[in-house]
């Protein structure tokens, strides 16, 4: 259907439903019957105070992130105790590193899930994400491996 006919099929039907006993009248009446003689830039600025729902689903996210980092922990633990059991002296010291970044990984995974949850109780809007946590999180890991490949270099000689 090219353009020329959509025009003429709306045009046809809206002179159907004026026929049909349905009147169209202009935005500029409709609004003063319907709003009365409220003028319109008070219309604009009013707001209108509705509470927030909070579907169960938002809290099982956080629990569920919650969860995803305590795993990310338990691996990371899992590798140092590897480190710490079976490594020489290079090792130990990597897995007493990894062994502390497992434990700060789980305090900061238990703040940010109670720092949620609170705010998520409490209806708080805005973004409950943390952006500083996971880039420190990736600069200490880095940091880790690269003192366990300087001292597995010096100690190697």
């Amino acid at each position: 259907m090219n353009t020329d006919a959509s025009i003429i099929a709306v045009q046809g039907h809206r002179g159907s439903e004026q026929d049909n006993g349905l009147s169209f009248e202009p935005s500029s009446q409709r609004n003063q019957s319907t709003y009365g003689s409220i003028p319109p830039s008070s219309r604009a600025n009013k707001r209108i105070a509705v509470p927030v729902r909070v579907e169960p689903k938002v809290f099982f996210a956080n629990e569920r992130t919650f969860l995803s980092w305590l795993n990310f922990a338990i691996v990371l633990g899992s590798l140092a105790l590897g480190l710490l059991n079976f490594g020489d002296k290079t090792g130990k010291i990597a897995g007493a590193a990894f062994t502390i970044i497992a434990m700060f990984v789980m305090v900061y995974a238990l703040m940010l899930f109670q720092w949620r949850a609170e705010r998520i109780r409490r209806r708080d809007a805005g973004p409950y994400d943390d952006r500083r946590g996971p880039v420190v999180l990736v600069v200490v890991l880095i940091s880790a491996i690269l003192v366990n490949f300087y001292l597995r270099f010096v100690y190697s000689r």
